[in-house]
């Protein structure tokens, strides 16, 4: 118990140099099976204490760094939880429990869940294709009513304008695609004919 109350604080300290450093938007990893995932998932949690078994002892741990985070960072500027919306096996967290979550996050004043999945488990057949995690992040901001962003093999600008036009999500991440082109933001806005200015060291090669 002590060391949950240690990485509690360790939360909270580490959000007191995010604002410190000026960050605008902080976001807590609660996904993938890292840790607050762990706690989470009925797969991976084996605790018999009050952070295991039931439902409302799995979320606690991560609803308490969430409430820590909160408390120091200041109201107009958000805050976002990753999750992972299924471990994608039978038994494992899944995605009414993500809805529940949400609910709870959203009470607490998250402002954005940003839905993935997996990561809890290994040997799980996932079934990996571009905008495959998008159905998870509608069904949470339909269910729980909190704004979503959704992850997962989103390399193409229209694809990306759709979800959130559609209301699907109210963000769409990028990772890789980023990596493997760091001009996307550009590139997409030119094919989807909206107009965006560039920093002014950069408008002459623009």
């Amino acid at each position: 118990m002590e060391e949950i109350d240690h990485i509690v604080a360790d939360f909270e300290a580490a959000a007191k140099r995010a604002l410190q450093v000026e960050f605008d938007v902080v976001e807590i990893h609660a996904a993938h099976g890292y840790l607050l995932h762990e706690f989470a998932s009925p797969l991976s949690n084996e605790r018999t204490d009050e952070y295991g078994g039931a439902f409302e002892n799995r979320i606690r741990f991560g609803l308490r760094v969430v409430q820590a985070v909160r408390e120091v960072w200041p109201e107009k500027q958000p805050v976002f939880v990753r999750i992972s919306a299924t471990d994608w096996k039978e038994g494992g967290w899944d995605l009414e429990q993500s809805i529940e979550l949400s609910r709870r996050l959203k009470a607490a004043g998250v402002d954005l869940v940003d839905v993935s999945s997996g990561g809890a488990v290994p040997g799980v057949q996932i079934p990996v294709g571009p905008g495959f995690q998008v159905g998870f992040a509608a069904a949470v901001r339909r269910e729980a009513e909190i704004a979503t962003g959704t992850v997962g093999m989103i390399s193409d600008s229209a694809q990306a304008e759709t979800i959130v036009r559609t209301g699907q999500a109210d963000l769409v991440f990028l990772a890789r695609e980023l990596l493997r082109d760091p001009y996307w933001p550009r590139r997409a806005a030119q094919e989807l004919g909206v107009k965006i200015k560039a920093p002014v060291q950069y408008e002459r090669a623009w």
